[in-house]
C-alpha cells in the first residue's frame, strides 16, 4: 500500500489548532503525518504504560481499552511498550479515531496491515516530529515522542508507571502542570495516586 507523507509547518494557517497549542509541551516546528489530519482537532486521550506492567493491571487495562474503544474515545499514544501494543490491537478493531506517534521517522516505515485498514477508513493519523535520518527508535527519541503525545492530549491515562521510571517522571510533570492523569485503582499504582493521579476502576 502506498501512502502519502505530508509535511506540516507551524507557520501554516491551516495547521490543526490542537497541534499548535499543546497543553504541556510545545510541538516541534515541523511534523510529518500520514492519515486523517482532522483527527488532531478532536479531544484526545493520551495513553502510556511502562515497559513492565504488573499482572494486577494487565487484564484491567485490556478491559478499559475495550470500554474506551466501544465508547468511541479517540486515543493518542506511541504504542511502543508491550501493553500499549496490545491495546492498539484492541483499539484498531473498533471504529474510534486513533493517533499513533512512532519514535522514528515516517520515511520508509512499513505500515502494518491492521494500520492500513484504519487508514483506509480515515480513522487513523500517524504523526512524527523526526526527520528521515531517524530510522530507528531510541530511548531519546521515545522521550521526545512522549512529550509530543502529551502536547496532543487533553487528558492522560497511564496504565502503569513503575517507580523511578521515565514514565513516572512524565506523570509527575503532568500532574504538577495540573493535567489530569488517570490511573487504574490498584495497589501497584498507589505511588501515582499519592502524587495526585486520579484513580479509576476498570
Amino acid at each position: 500500500m502506498s501512502v502519502d507523507i505530508e509535511t506540516l509547518a507551524l507557520e501554516d494557517d491551516n495547521f490543526p489548532a490542537t497541534l499548535k497549542n499543546g497543553l504541556v509541551h510545545p510541538v516541534p516546528t515541523c511534523l510529518w503525518a500520514i492519515g486523517n489530519l482532522e483527527i488532531s482537532d478532536r479531544r484526545l486521550l493520551g495513553f502510556f504504560c511502562s515497559m513492565k506492567c504488573p499482572g494486577s493491571i494487565i487484564l484491567k487495562t485490556y478491559d478499559l481499552a475495550i470500554k474506551l474503544r466501544d465508547a468511541g474515545i479517540p486515543i493518542v499514544s506511541g504504542f511502543q511498550s508491550p501493553m500499549e501494543k496490545e491495546c492498539l490491537d484492541l483499539l484498531l478493531r473498533g471504529q474510534q479515531p486513533v493517533v499513533i506517534c512512532p519514535a522514528r521517522s515516517l520515511q520508509h516505515m512499513q505500515i502494518p496491515p491492521a494500520w492500513r485498514q484504519a487508514l483506509h477508513q480515515k480513522r487513523l493519523l500517524i504523526v512524527s516530529p523526526f526527520e528521515k535520518r531517524h530510522r530507528r527508535a531510541t530511548a531519546e527519541l521515545a522521550k521526545q515522542r512522549n512529550r509530543m503525545v502529551t502536547s496532543l492530549a487533553s487528558e492522560v491515562f497511564v496504565a502503569h508507571a513503575g517507580p523511578g521510571t521515565k514514565t513516572e517522571r512524565l506523570c509527575t510533570e503532568l500532574i504538577e502542570k495540573q493535567i489530569r492523569v488517570y490511573v487504574i485503582d490498584v495497589p501497584d499504582n498507589d505511588h501515582l495516586i499519592a502524587k495526585g493521579a486520579v484513580p479509576m476502576r476498570a
